[in-house]
C-alpha cells in the first residue's frame, strides 16, 4: 500500500489491511526494517487487540530483504520511468504492475490462464467496463 509519508499513522494502516486480508494468519515475530514508525504502530494494534500480545518484533534491517526481493520486478519496470507527475498517478500505475505480477506469479485464485480471462479480470479489477 502506498502512502505518502512512512509514519506511524501509515504503518498502522498499513498492518491492519494486511492483517485483515483473509488469506492471512495472525503471525508470530513480524520483521520490519529500522523504520521507527513500526514498533509504535505494532504496540497499538496491540493495545486495540488487533494483534495479540505475544506477536513479537523483530527490527533487522537485512532479515526484510526476502520481501523486498519481490519487488524487483517492479523495480526494473519504474526504474526507467522519468517518475510519477502526482502520487495518484503513481498509486494507479503502481497497482496495475502488482495485479499483473499476481497473474503472472498464478497468484489470482479462480481464474482459468488465458489470455481473455487475464484480460476480463485486469477490466474487472480496474473497473473498466467494455
Amino acid at each position: 500500500m502506498l502512502s505518502a509519508k512512512r509514519d506511524q499513522k501509515a504503518a498502522k494502516r498499513f498492518f491492519k489491511k494486511a492483517l485483515s486480508s483473509n488469506h492471512n494468519q495472525i503471525p508470530r515475530v513480524i520483521t520490519v526494517d529500522k523504520n521507527p514508525a513500526y514498533p509504535p504502530a505494532i504496540n497499538e494494534l496491540k493495545n486495540d487487540k488487533i494483534l495479540p500480545k505475544n506477536v513479537g518484533i523483530r527490527q533487522i534491517k537485512y532479515l526484510n530483504n526476502i520481501i523486498e526481493q519481490d519487488h524487483r520486478s517492479i523495480k526494473r519496470i519504474v526504474n526507467p520511468m522519468l517518475g510519477f507527475q502526482s502520487f495518484q498517478s503513481a498509486n494507479k500505475t503502481l497497482k496495475g504492475i502488482e495485479a499483473m505480477n499476481m497473474i503472472k506469479k498464478g497468484q489470482v485464485k479462480n481464474l482459468n490462464y488465458s489470455g481473455l480471462n487475464e484480460a476480463k479480470y485486469i477490466n474487472q479489477l480496474f473497473g473498466i467496463v467494455l
